[in-house]
């Protein structure tokens, strides 16, 4: 991510603003719900049935829906092309607002974590969605929608995590990073990034993963090193080698001694979001402890 602040990260806080301004009111706090919302089910189930007609049908007429993407404005067909596209094998899905504007309207936002057939081999992808119905008669419609690109890693719901310690002092903590890495024969990885920064909350969420975690542990000590608004820490990226300029997160990594083996010049990870899980961990295989580790 460029190294300019972003305040508000949440994919459907970012959404809201359009919704609100279609709906003209001013939503009240979303209210937890444990019961599911039907049309949002029928909607599901009929991505996961591959039945055409049936998801066209959910989507309203008049007014015609307004379906939003990263790439554009579409229509109906398009986005029922895009969802059959997908080829869903499972699709699980985590609704993380859930609100009603208005009488006669729901709105939604969800994650969802699809198991897709499309392709030479089965993938996992995620995608976040917010949704506008509008019940009309005694159906519901879906009006307006917005979505963001397929991924291959999760993309954080929040961005409230506290990653990069904003008082702490990096030399510091890269010495004592060391210490421990010389102890317990790791290597250490500086991570460069700011509490601001989605593409850092995706890869932070990436380590989390259970086909990463252990790689991460078996092999590294970590280290997050905050740099503000692009006005912290710019002397530490300079001593590893890591050009500012190039975004965030940014990665180093030393070898227990200091001795710098990699430093991230290119912007490998600052689209975090575009990564597959297999290049967050050949990165992670190609800089571990050990010789003739792969």
């Amino acid at each position: 991510m460029n190294l300019r602040p972003v305040k508000t990260l949440c994919f459907c806080t970012l959404l809201a603003g359009a919704i609100i301004s279609y709906c003209q009111v001013n939503p009240p706090a979303p209210a937890p719900s444990d019961a599911p919302f039907a049309p949002f089910e029928k909607w599901k189930n009929a991505i996961l049935a591959g039945d055409s007609p049936g998801l066209k049908s959910l989507y309203s007429t008049n007014p015609v829906a307004h379906v939003i993407t990263a790439s554009g404005s579409v229509d109906a067909d398009a986005a029922v092309h895009y969802w059959m596209g997908m080829k869903a094998r499972e699709m699980k899905t985590e609704i993380v607002q859930s609100l009603s504007p208005q009488p006669g309207s729901q709105q939604l936002a969800f994650q969802a974590e699809i198991q897709s057939a499309a392709g030479e081999s089965e993938q996992t992808f995620y995608i976040t969605e917010v949704q506008l119905w509008q019940q009309q008669g005694q159906d519901w419609r879906l009006i307006v929608s917005k979505r963001t690109d397929a991924a291959r890693l999760q993309q954080p719901a929040t961005a409230n995590k506290k990653i990069y310690r904003e008082k702490a002092d990096a030399r510091a903590e890269i010495k004592e990073a060391l210490a421990k890495a010389s102890q317990q024969h790791k290597r250490v990885l500086i991570v460069f990034g700011a509490n601001w920064c989605y593409d850092c909350h995706v890869l932070d969420l990436a380590f989390e993963r259970p086909d990463i975690a252990p790689l991460l542990e078996e092999n590294y000590i970590v280290v997050h090193v905050d740099i503000g608004e692009g006005d912290k820490n710019q002397d530490v990226m300079k001593d590893y080698d890591v050009p500012a300029e190039r975004g965030i997160p940014a990665a180093a990594v030393l070898e227990s001694d200091g001795k710098l083996l990699f430093s991230q010049k290119k912007g490998e990870f600052e689209k975090a979001r575009a990564l597959a899980p297999d290049d967050v961990i050949q990165f992670l295989k190609k800089w571990k402890t050990g010789p003739g580790k792969s």
